[in-house]
């Protein structure tokens, strides 16, 4: 039984296999053929040999055109600075130096950074030596004044004696014819001149006294100016940056100066600027300054354009005044960005601009043309350029130049924004 039928279950499962494979692949190529013979297979969708040759041999279709990010051109203000650095010092300084040498310092008053007054004292030198010279003079002066008064009493006494001789003399002369003797004339004549010589004598012995007077005036003075002078006092107001005065030491005037005071607290950065920049700085420039330790920025303007040139390292001297000195330390390291110029202008990306020398391009796109445009850079700030001339307000400006682009490229202008928000 299982001989008669096996032939005939094997037919049957190779006919089932086909069924199912035509079944499942109508447009496969070994259905295409059963199908050709005229078997019945089911119909199928597929498409005939030469609708597919045709379809296969027909041209694709064109690419889109690049994409390309684009801003535009907005006018907005632009400020041109330049960076420079330096050291803070002083504007003026005032160095306080003993005026008298070889006395002690007994008292120091002021320390660093008090501001001080003019004319306030800092420090004073003993004046022990001085006050006894001062006492020595009070004396000497006094034994002046007494050889003056009795020069003068003798003044009296001899203009009296010449007085009294002298009208002596004029009785004897006459006398003389026989009642008086010609010997005790000329007695009288001899004491007439021996009481004016006494009297120009006594003259110039008050001289002698008021001229020694004076000159113990003069004495006088010189001490007071000296004892003036223990008081060391500030020629100026401002602030002191450096003491260097210690109690017990000697003072000089020759030395290291006792003080430094900045005059007015005023406090300058003295920066360094390249030769070729030195003609773009003005008086008055306002500048923002860092310094160091100090979060907040100090403003401050140009004061001083140094005239002269470094040779060594090319560079002139540029002052800046600030207007807080309250973090300020003379010598410490600080920065600043001068304004040099401030205006409104029409502006594009710095990395849109293409340079060949001293020529300078972008592309502009418009109605989906690339436009290659000449232009001339004003200041440049941050990712952003000055186009002073060359390209208008609302004009589309390719963000960054390529290499690619051609003018008269087809392009889709994608904005940036568009680009930012698709990241």
């Amino acid at each position: 039984m299982t001989r008669r039928f096996g032939p005939l279950l094997v037919f049957v499962a190779l006919a089932a296999g086909a069924w199912g494979f035509v079944t499942l692949q109508p447009c496969a190529v070994p259905t295409q053929r059963v199908r050709a013979l005229g078997l019945p297979v089911g119909a199928a969708s597929c498409p005939a040999p030469i609708a597919a040759a045709a379809a296969a041999e027909a041209p694709p279709a064109p690419p889109p055109p690049p994409a390309v990010t684009v801003v535009p051109a907005v006018r907005r203000e632009f400020v041109d600075r330049l960076f420079v650095s330096g050291t803070l010092m002083a504007r003026e300084e005032a160095m306080v130096a003993a005026r008298i040498d070889g006395l002690t310092i007994t008292e120091v008053d002021a320390e660093d950074g008090d501001w001080v007054r003019a004319g306030q004292v800092l420090a004073r030198l003993d004046r022990t030596q001085l006050d006894a010279l001062l006492a020595q003079n009070d004396a000497a002066i006094r034994r002046a004044d007494a050889a003056i008064e009795q020069a003068k009493s003798a003044i009296d006494q001899a203009r009296a004696q010449v007085t009294w001789t002298g009208d002596d003399f004029a009785r004897a002369q006459k006398l003389a014819g026989g009642v008086m003797s010609v010997s005790t004339i000329e007695q009288r004549e001899t004491a007439l001149k021996t009481a004016q010589a006494q009297f120009a004598s006594a003259g110039n012995a008050l001289g002698v006294a008021e001229a020694d007077r004076k000159a113990r005036d003069a004495e006088r003075q010189e001490l007071q100016v000296r004892i003036g002078r223990t008081d060391v006092t500030a020629p100026v107001a401002g602030l002191v940056s450096r003491r260097s005065a210690r109690v017990g030491a000697t003072a000089s005037g020759a030395g290291e100066p006792l003080f430094r005071i900045i005059d007015d607290g005023a406090i300058d950065l003295e920066a360094d600027a390249p030769e070729q920049s030195l003609t773009r700085f003005a008086g008055g420039m306002p500048a923002t300054l860092r310094l160091p330790g100090v979060k907040d920025p100090v403003r401050g303007r140009v004061r001083l354009v140094s005239q002269e040139v470094d040779r060594a390292s090319r560079t002139g001297k540029v002052r800046i005044a600030l207007s807080d000195v309250s973090h300020a330390h003379i010598g410490a390291f600080a920065s600043a960005e001068v304004e040099l110029a401030r205006r409104d202008g029409v502006g594009a990306p710095a990395a849109a601009l293409s340079r060949d020398g001293d020529v300078a391009r972008l592309y502009v796109v418009r109605d989906g043309r690339v436009e290659e445009r000449t232009v001339t850079p004003g200041i440049v700030e941050g990712d952003e350029v000055e186009i002073k001339d060359g390209l208008a307000e609302g004009e589309t400006v390719v963000a960054r130049a390529a290499a690619f682009l051609r003018p008269g490229d087809r392009v889709r202008p994608t904005p940036v924004v568009a680009t930012a928000a698709g990241e």
